[in-house]
């Protein structure tokens, strides 16, 4: 499955003409992404007094942009970067910031923050599915892109860790104002590199079912089986815990297990694989799903913590891998939007994890509740798992009128 050639180095990634100018820019607005969830839930909670309705319409929130994420990103597809991005985030961060006004001092009507909510959720700029399109753009080298893609999604996973350790550490409502300053400085100083001119505006010229169809809902397939592991995954760690009277370990479990995901995607991004993408997610979701599930049957914690982290060391690598296959194969012109679906799917999974780990983890033992969880990932497995010579030779062995058969 791999050459025994390494692949360039990250320094390389970063020495590309424009990257290390476009990436900051990115990860300066994706930062926004992290603080804005906690940020919104606590502000709604102390403007209304309520966990339950604050959850609901964070849950609007979150709905909102999620559903509409692909047709987002298809704005780019079709306007380019420079004329979509700025069209988004502008009433994104003043959505934003109404919500921050509203929620300074309690009083304020529900249907305004159900409403201030919806609006944010459905004007949320896709900056990662556009930084993922230009990653396409600016390297043509498919080993190099790899490499890219394996660090953009490591550095999204910090993102995602550091966030709300600065949602909590600043007032709720201000969350919300920082969460717009940044998402609003770091699209315009995104849109204002070199490189935003490689995704212009054109013609669509790809139905959303046909790019759905070009084997775009593998990716997404494979990106949702993975959320589901991750979204029972922080409860399971608690119950765990709870049940061996080691609670305040927890922290520290979930911790491991995100620092794995970030060892295991730097290393899987030095692999130069002979494998196309889309041949190599089936294997990484069976380990996954291996790991998940020998890991609910630990008999100690320190056993669990090691399950715990050796599974997270396929996270990374199994999202990188999603991004990528989704580009390869994607039509022409479609990129943004189809790494958006691989988005959509791992939040959709998660949501489904998280639910469906609430409903079980005190009905079964956890044991079972783990392998409940692996089965999702190991289904979507057997279902990408190649069966043919054709679907294994990557996007430029398969023309695109049998895209919707060979690589869906």
């Amino acid at each position: 499955m791999s050459s025994p050639r390494p692949a360039a180095s990250y320094a390389a990634v970063l020495r590309v003409p424009h990257a290390r100018r476009t990436f900051t820019a990115a990860l300066l607005g994706r930062l926004s992404y992290g603080i804005v969830s906690l940020s919104l839930l606590l502000s709604l909670a102390a403007a209304t007094g309520s966990y339950a309705a604050a959850g609901l319409i964070t849950t609007v929130f979150a709905a909102t942009s999620v559903v509409l994420g692909p047709a987002r990103a298809g704005l780019i597809d079709r306007w380019g970067a420079r004329r979509a991005l700025p069209a988004l985030a502008t009433p994104y961060a003043v959505a934003l910031t109404a919500l921050c006004l509203a929620t300074w001092r309690p009083g304020a009507p529900l249907w305004l923050l159900t409403l201030l909510s919806a609006a944010a959720g459905t004007l949320t700029p896709p900056l990662g599915p556009t930084m993922r399109a230009l990653w396409s753009a600016l390297v043509p080298d498919k080993r190099l892109l790899q490499r890219a893609f394996s660090l953009d999604t490591v550095a999204e996973e910090g993102l995602f860790m550091t966030g709300p350790l600065i949602a909590v550490a600043v007032r709720p409502a201000l969350g919300l104002a920082l969460s717009a300053t940044l998402v609003l400085i770091g699209t315009l100083a995104l849109t204002a590199s070199p490189a935003a001119k490689l995704l212009t505006a054109r013609e669509p010229s790809v139905p959303a079912a046909r790019l759905r169809s070009a084997g775009v809902r593998k990716a997404a397939y494979a990106a949702a089986g993975l959320g589901c592991c991750l979204g029972a995954l922080e409860l399971y760690v608690v119950a765990f815990t709870d049940h061996h009277d080691r609670a305040s370990a927890a922290g520290w479990i979930l911790a491991a297990h995100a620092a794995g995901s970030a060892i295991g995607g730097l290393l899987y991004g030095r692999i130069a694989w002979r494998r196309p993408a889309a041949g190599r997610l089936p294997y990484l979701l069976a380990a996954l799903a291996l790991l998940f599930a020998l890991t609910g049957a630990a008999p100690t914690v320190v056993l669990f913590a090691l399950g715990i982290a050796a599974a997270g060391t396929v996270v990374s690598p199994t999202m990188a891998t999603a991004y990528l296959a989704a580009d390869e194969l994607a039509p022409p012109g479609t990129a943004t939007r189809a790494t958006a679906w691989v988005n959509t799917g791992v939040n959709a999974g998660s949501s489904l994890g998280s639910g469906t780990a609430g409903l079980l983890v005190d009905r079964l033992p956890l044991p079972l509740c783990f392998l409940l969880a692996a089965a999702p990932p190991l289904l979507l497995a057997l279902r990408a798992y190649p069966r043919s010579g054709r679907n294994a030779q990557g996007p430029s062995a398969v023309p695109l009128a049998e895209a919707s058969e060979g690589r869906a």
